[in-house]
C-alpha cells in the first residue's frame, strides 16, 4: 500500500541537471519550525496543519508552523529569558547573532501561524489568552513585516522564554530543490491558558493529533508528509509526556539531514542519511522517472491525497 511520502515530480530532471553541472544550487535560507505538544489522557499530541493544495511547494501535506529568519531579528537584542544566546549558538552550531534569529522565527513563526506565544511579563511566566484584536492587530503586523519581533516584544513588555523550547533536529533541503531551507526543528508545550488557531494563510485545516495516529495515517497513504515531518513525528513515539520530549531535547543530534543523489547501474537513488525509509530509486529514462519513482517506492508524486478522520478535532482548541 502507498504511504504519505511527498515527492516532487520535477526533482528527477533536476538531479540530472545537478549531475551535469546544468544546475546551480542556491544558498539556503535559515528556517525554524516548531512541534507544539500538550498532554491527554492518551498522551502527548502535536499540533499539525496542511498546506493549501494550491500551494506550489508541497501543496496538501501536512506540517508544522515554522518559515524563514527575518533578518531584522539578529542586528537588535530582543528581551531574553533562559539559556543565553551564547548557549543557544553553541547549541545550534551557529553564532550569537544567527542563535537569536533562529530562536525568535521559531517563536514568532508559532504565533502567526497558531496564535500561542512563548513569551512573557518575565523568566516565571507566560502571557495568557492572546485572542483579542489587540492582539491579532499586532500578529497580523508581525506577518506583514510592518513590526519586527523585537518590537513586538518591547511594545507589550514581554521577554522571549527561549526555555520553553527544545532544539530537536536540524534538515537542509536537497541541493537540486529549488526552494532550499536549513530548518532547525524545535520541541514546545502549549502554554497554560493559551489555544491554537488557524491564523495562516497557507493552511486549510489544523489538528491536534498523536504522533503514532499521524504515523499511521501517514503508512496508510492517507496523511501526505515530507520525510522531515513524519521523521519527527516518529521520534517523538516514546515519550509519554511533552515534559519527557522537552527533557530529552538537549541530549538530541543536531547533525544536519540532507538528501544526496547517486547514479547507480541506470538509475538515480536518493537517499537521507540515516533515514533508509525515504530511499527512492529513479531510472535515469526521464520518460519513465515519475511512473517508476512511484512504483518502486509505493509514494504518492506530489499529488495531495485525501485526508480521514485520524485526526483528534480542527481549528481552534
Amino acid at each position: 500500500m502507498a504511504n504519505g511520502q511527498w515527492y516532487p515530480p520535477e526533482w528527477p530532471d533536476r538531479i540530472r541537471a545537478l549531475a551535469d553541472g546544468t544546475l546551480t544550487p542556491v544558498s539556503p535560507r535559515r528556517a525554524a519550525t516548531v512541534l507544539l505538544l500538550k498532554d491527554t489522557e492518551s498522551g502527548p499530541v502535536v499540533h499539525m496543519l496542511r498546506r493549501r493544495a494550491s500551494m506550489a511547494f508541497a501543496g496538501g501535506a501536512y506540517a508544522y508552523p515554522g518559515g524563514g529568519v527575518d533578518p531584522r531579528d539578529d542586528d537588535r537584542l530582543v528581551g531574553w529569558a533562559g539559556p543565553t544566546r551564547a548557549w543557544w549558538a553553541d547549541r545550534l552550531g551557529v553564532d550569537e547573532p544567527g542563535a537569536q534569529a533562529i530562536v525568535c522565527a521559531a517563536v514568532r513563526e508559532t504565533y502567526e501561524e497558531t496564535g500561542v506565544l512563548l513569551a512573557g511579563p518575565d523568566a516565571e511566566s507566560v502571557v495568557g489568552d492572546t485572542t483579542g484584536d489587540d492582539w491579532e492587530a499586532d500578529r497580523a503586523a508581525l506577518v506583514a513585516r510592518e513590526l519586527s519581533f523585537a518590537e513586538f516584544l518591547d511594545r507589550r513588555g514581554l521577554v522571549l522564554r527561549s526555555d520553553l523550547l527544545g532544539a530537536w533536529t536540524r534538515w537542509i533541503t536537497p541541493e537540486f530543490e529549488a526552494r532550499r531551507y536549513d530548518t532547525w526543528f524545535f520541541v514546545a508545550a502549549l502554554p497554560e491558558g493559551q489555544r491554537t488557531r488557524n491564523a495562516s494563510t497557507e493552511a486549510d485545516r489544523t489538528v491536534w493529533i498523536r504522533p503514532a495516529q499521524a504515523a499511521a495515517g501517514y503508512d496508510r497513504g492517507e496523511l501526505l508528509m515530507m520525510p522531515p515531518t513524519i521523521a519527527t513525528l516518529r521520534q517523538l513515539l516514546p515519550y509519554a509526556t511533552a515534559a519527557e520530549a522537552l527533557a530529552a531535547a538537549p541530549a538530541r543530534d543536531l547533525t544536519p539531514v540532507m538528501a544526496g543523489a547517486r547514479l547507480q547501474d541506470c538509475e538515480i537513488v536518493l537517499s537521507w542519511p540515516g533515514h533508509e525509509e525515504f530511499t527512492k530509486h529513479i531510472p535515469t529514462d526521464p520518460t519513465t522517472a515519475g511512473t517508476s519513482a512511484a512504483t518502486n517506492t509505493g509514494t504518492p508524486t506530489g499529488t495531495s491525497v485525501a485526508t480521514t478522520a485520524e485526526t483528534t478535532g480542527g481549528g481552534p482548541v
